[in-house]
């Protein structure tokens, strides 16, 4: 959906302000690929370079982009194409993490474009188990590998900068991801006598290592969550039932590494569905295609975003992400009241300090310029002209 021409200017003429007062600070800035976007599209061109953070600033103030990307390579003629000739010297590793990949109960009643707090804390949630159950134990990185980036709308960038992954080539990323996805695992790799109906169901303990551990330590979380939980790993509702009502019995069970402390009828079809359902649990919320491949640009961090207004910010550390707040802690314009008029239907929304309640269409009200600017970029208002 097109802004109108009145909406475009103002927010252009906010996103100069922001701009002409904001320090632009990357590493190797003379080293990476630059893309630009406006209101309609993220990307428009790109195989842009600049010297230094001057020139950066300097284009960013003149142009006003909706949109500013970088490379997470690092190349020797970074503005040369095609990308062969670049002369790519190595790469971050990165992850995007985007609540539209999340398929949410809340999706449902507002749809994707529209993001709500329970949108922002399950992707934040995602990003987090990344993390802490992938990255830090699996692959052995340090939290000082780690850098994190909220996108500035819907989800976040998890930057992993190690002498270990720089030179690595798609090949490898990909079975990174491939591994993070749980691509290839099967009940019988989980539980290799599970086709012998007479052997006991060995199985992994919440205590091993990898994607056992996480498959035992999951089926537990579930047991003590509820049969909600255990139906959406794949189980009847009467499977379930049976599972929740003996949990104390299977959870002492898989905690020893038995796992045939309730007997299932058709165990193997059964354990087959619960591992598949576990295993892409993650792989929903990770786009691969961007780990996979060394040319993507991302959100530069402390630009705007021009679907919403809101900054690309980096977050400190994982523990400021449990308590970061994107509808509170990205907000750049504090100053100021626009007035719009509402064009789609809202639902209630929480930004800095505004608790706004359910818009209908062709209400009009002052806004403080943060939430005008939301509304406006999410093509859900327009700004009214002062009379």
């Amino acid at each position: 959906m097109v802004l109108d021409s009145a909406s475009e200017k103002i927010a252009k003429n906010l996103f100069a302000s922001y701009y002409k007062r904001t320090d632009l600070g990357i590493s190797d800035v003379e080293k990476r690929e630059f893309g630009f976007g406006n209101f309609e599209k993220k990307i428009m061109f790109r195989h842009i370079a600049f010297k230094d953070l001057g020139a950066l600033k300097d284009y960013a103030v003149s142009s006003v982009p909706a949109f500013i990307s970088c490379s997470p390579s690092l190349y020797h003629f970074p503005a040369a194409r095609p990308m062969e000739k670049k002369g790519w010297i190595g790469s971050e590793l990165v992850f995007d993490l985007d609540s539209t990949d999340l398929e949410l109960p809340c999706q449902e009643k507002h749809g994707k474009s529209w993001v709500c707090s329970e949108c922002q804390d399950a992707v934040k949630g995602e990003c987090i188990r990344l993390i802490e159950d992938f990255l830090i134990p699996d692959f052995g990185f340090s939290k000082g590998d780690i850098r994190i980036n909220f996108s500035g709308n819907r989800g976040y960038h998890v930057h992993v900068n190690s002498e270990e992954v720089f030179g690595l080539g798609s090949d490898a990323r990909k079975e990174m991801t491939d591994y993070i996805a749980g691509n290839g695992i099967s009940a019988k790799s989980v539980f290799p006598l599970i086709s012998n109906k007479t052997a006991r169901l060995e199985g992994p303990k919440p205590s091993d290592y990898g994607w056992g551990g996480k498959i035992a330590r999951g089926m537990i979380s579930a047991l003590n969550t509820g049969e909600g939980a255990l139906v959406s790993l794949g189980m009847t509702k009467g499977e379930a039932r049976l599972m929740h009502e003996n949990r104390a019995n299977v959870i002492m069970g898989i905690t020893n590494g038995n796992w045939d402390k309730v007997r299932i009828s058709g165990r193997e079809r059964f354990w087959s569905r619960v591992i598949e359902k576990m295993a892409v649990k993650q792989s929903d919320s990770i786009d691969g295609n961007v780990t996979s491949s060394t040319y993507h640009l991302l959100r530069m961090p402390n630009t705007l975003h021009g679907d919403t207004g809101l900054l690309s910010i980096k977050i400190s550390s994982i523990e400021r992400l449990a308590e970061f707040d994107p509808m509170r802690h990205s907000i750049s314009f504090k100053k100021g009241e626009h007035r719009v008029e509402i064009t789609r239907d809202t639902q209630p929304i929480s930004i800095g300090e505004e608790e706004l309640g359910k818009m209908d269409v062709g209400a009009t009200l002052e806004l403080p310029t943060y939430a005008a600017l939301y509304l406006v970029l999410k093509r859900y208002a327009r700004f009214l002209l002062e009379s």
